[in-house]
């Protein structure tokens, strides 16, 4: 699979501000970029970080009257499909070290609240079959809808709302994850297909030895999702964090397949 992506960021400032953008596309093993082009157009240095656990990148900019970014890349993806429910579990004491920081609460997922809830509505399952029965109830019982979510939502509050986006979607199957014993963490990503088109968001489970790419909402594949950054939650996977005020001006991301990968 090869996806075209193309964004175009425009935000207004009316005093200063530090901006921390996350829109690049990671390299990793499962997927590699062809082609790529991050312009910004400021008065100011650009200067790029390492994403969390290493993947990806954050550039520093700073937005001082208008602040805009083009960012344009072929990535090619070769990721086979996979049947969650097929895999093992793991023991928490067998996890890997790095593991670990995705089994705990964090700001907007509350996995220590649905300890309970977990238990049980899904007793009886472990491992990728655990994991499969949760991914599916986050998707029957949530109604995708941008009319609650004003990007402060928790877990707890999808959970009791029953609706949100997908970054509320990731933030629940990630709490309920976490609370059944399984590491979680969302994923910042591209994927055609997302309505309406934005950067979408996901998750991640840790299952038989490797993270394991899930789109709760089902708009996305894990076939044909590029990862542009992890985190524990929302916080570290925004698009864009603003240290002051901004303006949205206009905001386009569109993300194509262009055809299947015939080899690397």
């Amino acid at each position: 699979m090869r996806l075209s992506i193309d964004v175009h960021l425009d935000y207004g400032f009316a005093e200063p501000a530090d901006v921390l953008l996350q829109i690049e596309a990671a390299a990793m093993p499962d997927q590699w970029i062809e082609t790529e082009s991050l312009v910004i157009r400021s008065d100011h240095p650009i200067r790029a970080v390492p994403g969390e656990a290493g993947i990806g990148q954050r550039c520093w900019a700073r937005g001082e009257g208008r602040l805009v970014a083009d960012y344009h890349a072929t990535v090619a993806i070769d990721r086979p499909s996979l049947e969650l429910a097929a895999l093992p579990a793991t023991m928490v004491r067998a996890l890997p070290a790095e593991t670990v920081r995705y089994l705990l609460p964090s700001r907007y997922v509350e996995s220590d609240r649905f300890e309970h809830f977990v238990r049980g509505q899904f007793a009886g399952l472990r491992g990728g079959a655990l994991a499969a029965a949760l991914t599916d109830w986050v998707r029957e019982n949530l109604t995708y809808s941008g009319a609650v979510s004003d990007g402060h939502g928790s877990a707890l509050t999808t959970f009791a709302e029953r609706r949100g986006v997908c970054r509320d979607y990731a933030h629940l199957l990630v709490a309920l994850a976490r609370a059944a014993e399984i590491p979680a963490r969302c994923v910042g990503a591209y994927a055609p297909g997302v309505d309406p088109p934005d950067f979408h968001a996901v998750a991640e489970l840790w299952l038989d030895g490797a993270w394991r790419l899930v789109d709760p909402t089902g708009m996305a594949s894990c076939d044909d999702l590029a990862r542009v950054a992890v985190g524990l939650d929302a916080t570290e996977i925004a698009f864009m964090t603003i240290f002051g005020v901004a303006t949205l001006q206009r905001q386009t991301v569109c993300v194509r397949r262009i055809d299947d990968v015939a080899g690397r």
